[in-house]
């Protein structure tokens, strides 16, 4: 069966808050089973790359950090033609900008998908380069999962506790767990850099 459902986490997850897109599409193969149905992809700052993966599908779902002018951690989601306005109203950063661009184009092109739902969330800190979530946003990952899985039964999508195989998603060297605990303490690192992306000398 083709899959006819995309759940996309984009976003940097080097840059603190910026990742909370990927991590959350991450949780959710870890926590969830689905069938061919549906396909989890980490879809990063990969832009215009993106394109054919909306071609396939009839729903598209994503999670991304969002800078709504809230107050970091609050969720807020949008859903079909609000979806581009709010994806590039407050840029935070090139992915932003680039999806905006990956929906327009999809739309010109006749293949956008019937269906968008963007779950996004209010970073707190986004000048952090190697850094890792706030703890304020990594607490919407688990509500933003509830929230997503029941807009996906409502599609009629079964939804199973367990896990997904993709490999859509990130290597595991960077999966949130090794990334974050891998991190220097700040005594070692300067907390708008990090050895392992910015080496000395470079």
């Amino acid at each position: 069966m083709t899959a006819k459902v995309l759940v996309l986490g984009i976003g940097n997850v080097l840059w603190a808050d910026e990742g909370f897109g990927v991590r959350c599409v991450e949780t959710l193969a870890e926590s969830y089973a689905f069938g061919p149905e549906v396909r989890l992809l980490d879809g990063g700052t990969q832009g215009l790359y993106l394109l054919p993966f909306l071609e396939e599908v009839d729903t598209l779902l994503v999670f991304d950090a969002v800078d709504y002018g809230l107050t970091p951690g609050t969720l807020k989601i949008v859903e079909d033609d609000e979806v581009p306005a709010f994806m590039g109203a407050k840029k935070m950063s090139l992915h932003q900008t680039g999806f905006q661009d990956v929906i327009a184009t999809a739309q010109l092109m006749g293949y956008c998908p019937e269906k968008l739902i963007l779950i996004g969330c209010q970073p707190e800190e986004l000048e952090d380069y190697g850094g890792g979530l706030r703890d304020v946003v990594a607490a919407q990952i688990a509500p933003a999962l509830a929230i997503a899985v029941e807009k996906l039964r409502a599609f009629g999508i079964e939804v199973r506790e367990g896990r997904t195989e993709s490999n859509d998603l990130a290597d595991p060297s960077i999966l949130r767990g090794a990334y974050e605990e891998g991190r220097p303490s700040e005594d070692e690192a300067c907390r708008v850099g990090d050895d392992r992306f910015l080496p000395q000398g470079a």
